[in-house]
């Protein structure tokens, strides 16, 4: 159900809310913000979604949220509400907006996501697969379906910068990210140490050379049409559905960063997934801090720069060269491509490649995103523990010829403001 009639949209932001009512619509408020230009083509469509069988307070949250949302697209009296005054504001200022607004319900009886497959993997597939529909007959090439999480804050120029962003030539992108900063000053700790964790992560792939140096983030992913349909849409992972889908875009074409303007994700604690920032802060508040201040030994992404380097100038070699190259590197690193079955691939590729460009691609395809993680964390276990979060950024930056900013001794962790200092700087470089 859709609030206007979405006339010429050429963009459609998913939102997936699963017992989302309390945040939800503080979203849509910061996308209603936006120009009333770009709210002209951009429709905002949210899939309020469970499984069989919820928790009855997540049933009953999302009955809410629908009951809110169906308020909003039926353009019902909003008085119902009045005994909550921060939720009736909140819906009076949308009714008010330009902002289009539609919802699948995927939470009621005979509604609701089956069993096994998936969680919010399923949800944003059912969401980027109706927009996919909804975009089919848009006047603006390419048409976009943008992710967003129900819990995420964007910009007031937001669907504007990602709409001019693109063009036929772009088929996907990040946007920039800040993760919201909590009033606690223990889920401060804990938010600052995750987002200097990703950071870093970026930091080292991109120092390394590697073509999968961008950050997989739910609520900062876009992409256009053609390559939704390319890579077969969007995954029904129940966790980390945004880092293979991301996976599966970059292998098709390159991933595109957007600076102009950020996404705000939630940086509350969560155990609706395995891992991710829920999980993190959660721990951390546990008291599971220690490993918190951690980070990989920047000797990983040496190594990994050198393997993608020998790999890149060794082409249409024999496989033995690159396994003893690899050795030269780290007798590890010859460990991990035989138990990974390296010697095989490389010779099948070999075999049925004739150019440069197509072989690199093939090469890539299998030392993918995944792959890359598997021997970071090979290399971690049985080489390089990880080390003092500050002594691996000032290597880092170092290597990168980023070395102008003073970074804090390792003794000074315990400081939130020599954190935060640490991250303002990181955002202003990834």
């Amino acid at each position: 159900m859709i609030s206007r009639e979405p006339g010429e949209i050429s963009q459609v932001v998913v939102i997936p809310a699963y017992a989302e009512r309390d945040f939800l619509f503080l979203t849509l408020d910061s996308l209603a913000r936006n120009a009333r230009s770009s709210l002209e083509y951009s429709l905002v469509l949210c899939v309020v979604n469970n499984g069989k069988n919820p928790p009855p307070e997540v049933l009953e949250n999302n009955l809410q949220t629908i009951r809110c949302l169906d308020a909003l697209v039926r353009r019902k009296s909003l008085r119902v509400f009045g005994g909550e005054k921060k939720l009736r504001g909140l819906l009076e200022g949308l009714a008010d907006s330009e902002l289009k607004v539609g919802y699948i319900n995927a939470a009621t009886a005979e509604c609701e996501i089956p069993a096994g497959t998936g969680g919010v993997g399923m949800a944003r597939k059912i969401g980027m697969d109706k927009a996919l529909r909804l975009l089919r007959e848009s006047p603006v090439q390419p048409p976009l379906i943008i992710s967003l999480d129900a819990d995420s804050l964007v910009e007031n120029n937001y669907l504007s910068a990602v709409r001019n962003f693109f063009s036929p030539k772009i088929p996907s992108a990040v946007v920039a990210y800040a993760h919201q900063m909590p009033d606690d000053p223990r889920q401060q700790a804990a938010i600052i140490s995750y987002e200097i964790f990703l950071r870093y992560w970026v930091l080292g792939l991109q120092y390394a050379a590697s073509p999968w140096a961008f950050h997989s983030i739910g609520s900062t992913m876009v992409v256009a049409t053609p390559s939704y349909v390319a890579v077969r849409g969007m995954n029904k992972r129940a966790a980390g559905e945004d880092f293979y889908f991301l996976q599966k875009l970059a292998k098709h074409a390159p991933i595109h960063y957007i600076r102009e303007t950020r996404v705000y994700p939630s940086a509350r604690p969560s155990e609706r997934v395995p891992f991710g920032t829920g999980k993190r802060i959660r721990r951390f508040l546990a008291g599971d801090s220690e490993e918190a201040y951690l980070l990989y030994d920047p000797r990983i992404f040496e190594i990994i720069k050198r393997w993608l380097s020998l790999a890149q100038e060794n082409l249409f070699q024999h496989e033995d060269c690159l396994i003893t190259g690899a050795h030269r590197i780290h007798p590890q690193l010859k460990t991990f491509l035989i138990d990974h079955g390296f010697p095989r691939v490389w010779s099948r590729i070999r075999g049925n490649t004739k150019d440069k460009k197509t072989f690199l691609k093939q090469f890539n395809d299998w030392f993918d995103g995944f792959k890359t993680l598997k021997l970071v964390h090979f290399l971690t276990r049985t080489v390089y523990p990880q080390i003092n979060m500050f002594v691996a950024l000032d290597e880092m930056l170092h290597a990168l010829d980023k070395s102008d900013f003073g970074m804090p001794k390792a003794s000074q962790v315990s400081e939130i403001e020599d954190q935060l200092s640490v991250l303002r700087y990181l955002r202003e470089i990834t």
